[in-house]
């Protein structure tokens, strides 16, 4: 996915992961004080719209390609078993975070309940499913913040070898970005009826 082959989208991956994790961290940090952060917290969670659909994007190419047995990515290989089946749980319980996340938002204070039963139990489900899913991964995303390494993979066969496609994947990156905040910024006017 915009090039590079299985080791490019596994950088595509591992980076907007990263990504993905300082902005977690921010959005959960206005969990602790959300009656003061609650607008901080409904534009960061509109915001990573755009970052989790590329890492969906990213996660699901790679499953297609395993599986659809491209050399590249057969001989790639597949993420561990325990990663592999707890996937589904990590995308379903995402999916089902931000979708009430987003229902509780346009819907409004009105729809709190079951919405917010919803989106409270959803998100612990969440929580649990990623922190093991970081884990498991997190071999990856030390093996590229090693100082001097420049790709995740260290079974490639020179590891310091930047894979093509790195402007694709600087664009992809910043372009979730921006329609996460686009998205954001167009609902922003719907905040004033949690924060009023």
């Amino acid at each position: 996915m915009t090039g590079g082959g299985p080791d490019g989208n596994e950088r595509l991956t591992v980076l907007t992961g990263m990504l993905l994790i300082v902005l977690l961290a921010v959005l959960g940090a206005t969990i602790v004080w959300i009656g003061q952060l609650l607008w901080l917290h409904l534009f960061l969670g509109l915001l990573l719209i755009g970052p989790v659909v590329l890492k969906l994007l990213s996660t699901g190419y790679r499953f297609i390609r395993y599986y659809t047995a491209s050399p590249a990515y057969r001989s790639k290989g597949p993420p561990p078993r325990v990663l592999r089946v707890l996937g589904p749980l990590v995308v379903l319980s995402t999916l089902a975070v931000f979708a009430t996340g987003v229902g509780l938002l346009l819907l409004g204070p009105s729809s709190r309940q079951p919405l917010l039963l919803l989106h409270k139990v959803s998100f612990f489900a969440w929580i649990a499913f990623v922190a093991v899913h970081v884990l498991g991964h997190a071999p990856e995303m030390l093996r590229y913040l090693r100082p001097g390494a420049t790709s995740p993979d260290a079974r490639a066969p020179d590891a310091t070898a930047s894979p093509s496609g790195g402007a694709g994947r600087l664009a992809s990156l910043v372009l979730a970005v921006l329609c996460g905040l686009a998205l954001a910024l167009a609902l922003i006017a719907q905040f004033a009826a949690w924060t009023g």
